[in-house]
């Protein structure tokens, strides 16, 4: 049952910041990853509190946002398209992965053309893996000035996904290294970069205790995905 699954992560959270020390103005906020489930399934959440999500599809997206109430506030997680920019600018309050400086140019100049703001977190690929996209972390320390200059864009902070592992405390040292970056990367613009999105289902807990912003989990509280995606022709309308 949801309302269990999020009691619990809930709980798991209230106490990493107790472990950590953090002052109650600096809590980490959930974000629900909904992506490839269905409204009803979203509805549930909302039902029970959570009003924050997170999807990795632009059309999927698209096709769900309007079906959930107006309260909801989505954020978009995944690697985002050229082709597909124009079209997630309205429909996301955060857009988490922003991988290069060519992408960052072209959502400022679509920006620029839709006459928004968008609010972005820089992805790193803290551990340098082959499969990951994102900035290497000299690559981002050398390109920060030339992100930061460009006027559409709001950069709030980074964001990272470290290695798949079985133990939660093998992710730590990839967020600390996220932590440290931002701050290394803060110290050198003289601008505050607040937020950090690390952590999911597996070692949220950990990406708290060094420092997260934002934790993305999906399957602890939506449970184990049948591995196929929500599609729109499966529901025709959802009361708000």
């Amino acid at each position: 049952m949801f309302s269990e699954r999020l009691r619990i992560i809930l709980e798991k959270m209230e106490a990493a910041h107790s472990r950590s020390g953090r002052a109650k103005e600096d809590r980490c906020e959930l974000i629900a990853v909904s992506k490839t489930h269905p409204p009803e399934a979203v509805l549930e959440a909302v039902e029970c509190g959570v009003t924050l999500f997170g999807e990795n599809r632009v059309q999927e997206a698209k096709a769900k946002i309007p079906l959930l109430p107006s309260r909801c506030r989505w954020h978009f997680i995944g690697h985002l398209q050229k082709n597909k920019i124009r079209q997630a600018l309205p429909l996301f309050d955060l857009l988490h992965g922003v991988d290069s400086a060519a992408i960052a140019r072209d959502i400022d100049r679509i920006a620029q053309e839709s006459g928004v703001f968008p609010r972005v977190l820089l992805e790193v690929n803290v551990a340098g893996e082959s499969s990951k996209f994102g900035f290497q972390p000299s690559q981002l320390e050398a390109q920060i000035d030339e992100l930061l200059a460009l006027s559409r864009l709001h950069i709030e902070g980074l964001m990272t996904i470290p290695p798949v592992a079985g133990d939660p405390e093998h992710s730590r040292k990839y967020f600390a290294a996220l932590r440290e970056l931002r701050d290394r990367l803060q110290a050198r613009a003289g601008l505050p970069l607040p937020v950090l999105s690390m952590g999911m289902s597996d070692d949220f807990a950990v990406a708290i205790e060094e420092g997260a912003s934002l934790v993305r989990i999906g399957t602890a509280l939506f449970g184990t995905r049948s591995g196929k995606t929500w599609k729109p022709s499966e529901i025709d309308s959802l009361d708000e």
